[in-house]
C-alpha cells in the first residue's frame, strides 16, 4: 500500500519555496508532452520528474492515485491531475490573450474540436499499445486492435485536412490544436511505425516540421 499522503508531502517538501512547478511523467506519454510543450511555449518555468506508469507506478500513484500522467504540482503544493485540467489551469494562468485555446465562441470551439481529434488519436493508439505490447499474444483481440488503428488514424486524417497551407490549425498562431496534433502523431509513429509510412500525412508532417522549428517541441522529444 502506498503512503500516498506522506509521499505527497515529501514531494511538496522537494519544492518548497520554488517558484516553478514540477510536472509528473515522461515525454513518452502524449498527454505529458502537451503539458510540456504548453509550458515551454507559454514561458511558465517547470522542473520534470520522469518518471513511468508502468516502472514507476507507487511514485506515480503518490501524486495521482488513478496511477495516471500527468501531473502537476504548483508551487504551493496543490497537485493537478490529467492534461485537459491542467492545460486549462495554465490558459487561466496566462489570461486569454495567450491562451492556447481561445476562451469562448466560434474560435474555442473551433479549437477543442481539433484537439478532440488529436486526442482521441492518443487515446486509441495507447489502447493499441497496451493490446500489443502488455497483453499475452494468444490473448489478444485482434479485430478490437484493428479498430483501435482504424480510429487513431481516423483522428489524424482528419487533421490532415486542416492544415492549411504553411500555417498552423488556427488563427495563423500555435494553439493547443497544434501541440496535440503533433503529440499525436509523434506516439503513433513511435509505438507502431509502420502505421504511418512516409507520405501518408503529408500537410501534419509540414505541421511536424514547422512545430520542431521551435524549442517547445525539439526540447521534449521523448
Amino acid at each position: 500500500m502506498v503512503d500516498v499522503g506522506g509521499a505527497i508531502d515529501e514531494h511538496r517538501a522537494e519544492i518548497k519555496g520554488r517558484t516553478i512547478m514540477l510536472l509528473v511523467g515522461r515525454y513518452a506519454s502524449p498527454f505529458v508532452r502537451r503539458v510540456g510543450v504548453s509550458l515551454k511555449i507559454l514561458g511558465l518555468g517547470f522542473e520534470q520528474k520522469a518518471v513511468s506508469t508502468i516502472q514507476n507506478r507507487a511514485e506515480v500513484e503518490a501524486f495521482n492515485p488513478l496511477g495516471r500522467v500527468p501531473a502537476l504540482v504548483l508551487a504551493d503544493g496543490e497537485v493537478l491531475i490529467d492534461s485537459t485540467p491542467i492545460l486549462d489551469y495554465l490558459d487561466e494562468l496566462v489570461g486569454p490573450e495567450r491562451a492556447l485555446v481561445p476562451p469562448s465562441g466560434a474560435a474555442r470551439r473551433q479549437v477543442l474540436r481539433l484537439v478532440a481529434y488529436g486526442m482521441g488519436a492518443m487515446e486509441k493508439t495507447l489502447a493499441c499499445f497496451i493490446e500489443r505490447t502488455l497483453r499475452p499474444v494468444d490473448t489478444r483481440h485482434q479485430a478490437l486492435l484493428e479498430r483501435f488503428v482504424q480510429q487513431a488514424l481516423a483522428g489524424l486524417e482528419q487533421l490532415d485536412r486542416a492544415v492549411p497551407d504553411g500555417g498552423w490549425l488556427y488563427g495563423g498562431k500555435v494553439t493547443q490544436a497544434d501541440i496535440s496534433a503533433v503529440a499525436a502523431m509523434d506516439f503513433l509513429r513511435q509505438s507502431w511505425p509502420e502505421m504511418l509510412p512516409a507520405g501518408r500525412l503529408p500537410r501534419l508532417d509540414a505541421l511536424r516540421d514547422r512545430a520542431y522549428a521551435l524549442p517547445a517541441f525539439s526540447e521534449t522529444v521523448a
